[in-house]
């Protein structure tokens, strides 16, 4: 109560005759008749005295205050969904910075944390501009500071969040602005809700040599992000990960496994929402099963959407160790069936045939899963 008065008593020059007032010191109230000075006013009370009391023990009586107008209300309310509308697109250009990896594709990296150079142009890859991207090639979730040295300070230009195996997009940059990012540190914790180690933090400094980003040869085919980069290694996972006694021990070698596995529950996978049989799963890639509203999506848009589904549901169902996924893509131009064919391409131990007309028409095919997913 006495926070809730310190934040609305008013002085002096801001009471002014015919205010409603209610006393702080006592129960009851009055109206303002006279401004005495600047410590004091006339309050008149219920039975028609006034009584002069000092602006420190008032507050004004906000249940008196007329409601607000109708114009009022209406700009509140456009505030409001002007609000929410920044809200959303930060959320989105948020949402837009993130992406899968590629998992399970052919040559891929070895588990652990990095940050890649990517050219958007990938046919002239020493024109045009680069994503500063970071990695977290890792089955956990991970918190990140991302600090690059200017002269003798070192200033944070991105902090957050990623989700296991998944990159994020730090900044865009222009040939001009390379110099700039090329000493800095990245500094990372590992979070799970169980693991059978400790996982240390990562604090990895990094220096570059603006050469090398002239050379054709520094770009290589990255297999997590499946384009030319020019990707460090900040760590390995397994640099990280730091034993803790005789639990670490039962794990490794499977002592008391049995007992241990009665406790774990296991975690549904995204795949599971679109099982039709033990190990099969049916996922239709139609615009209008994976957005509710495409008001405002481009054809860029939509079919990043879809591919960027595709990808994900066939990591889970490898994951999940399923056998056989039919993707549902639609007759149209043939530009998403040809684009989740290139894509089946980066992975290893699949297989793919034109799934069952009499069930799916020509629009539709099987993924065959010909080895569990490690």
């Amino acid at each position: 109560m006495r926070n809730f008065a310190a934040q609305n008593k008013k002085t002096m020059a801001e009471f002014k005759i015919g205010d409603k007032v209610n006393f702080l010191s006592t129960v009851g109230g009055g109206k303002v008749t006279k401004i005495i000075d600047s410590r004091m006013v006339m309050v008149e009370v219920e039975d028609g005295f006034e009584i002069p009391t000092l602006i420190t023990d008032l507050v004004l009586d906000y249940r008196s205050m007329p409601a607000p107008s109708k114009q009022q209300q209406a700009v509140d309310k456009v505030q409001k969904e002007v609000q929410a509308k920044q809200l959303l697109e930060q959320q989105q250009a948020e949402d837009a910075r993130k992406g899968g990896l590629r998992r399970f594709a052919k040559e891929a990296e070895k588990e652990g944390i990095y940050m890649a150079f990517v050219p958007h142009e990938q046919q002239w890859i020493l024109t045009g501009s680069l994503d500063v991207i970071l990695v977290n090639h890792t089955p956990y979730e991970m918190l990140y500071t991302f600090t690059i040295k200017e002269e003798d300070k070192f200033v944070n230009v991105d902090y957050g969040q990623i989700d296991k195996f998944e990159k994020i997009v730090i900044e865009t940059i222009s040939r001009d602005d390379l110099e700039y990012w090329l000493n800095g540190v990245v500094q990372a914790i590992l979070t799970t809700e169980t693991s059978d180690c400790v996982l240390l933090p990562l604090n990895a400094p990094f220096s570059l040599r603006v050469g090398r980003f002239m050379k054709e040869g520094s770009y290589l085919p990255s297999g997590v992000l499946g384009e030319k980069s020019v990707m460090i290694c900040l760590s390995e996972l397994i640099a990280l990960k730091h034993g803790d006694g005789d639990f670490t021990r039962i794990m490794k070698e499977g002592v008391g496994s049995q007992a241990l596995a009665k406790t774990l529950v296991k975690q549904e996978a995204p795949i599971d929402k679109h099982k039709t049989a033990p190990g099969e799963a049916v996922v239709d890639l139609h615009i209008g099963e994976l957005v509710d509203n495409i008001l405002g999506l481009s054809s860029h848009d939509m079919f990043k959407i879809q591919t960027d589904y595709f990808k994900k549901m066939l990591d889970s169902a490898i994951t999940a160790e399923y056998t056989k996924v039919t993707f549902i893509h639609g007759v149209g131009n043939g530009v998403l069936k040809n684009a989740v064919i290139e894509e089946l391409k980066h992975y290893e131990n699949t297989e793919n045939r034109m799934a069952s007309i009499a069930k799916f028409g020509v629009g539709a095919i099987d993924v065959i899963i010909t080895e569990k997913g490690k």
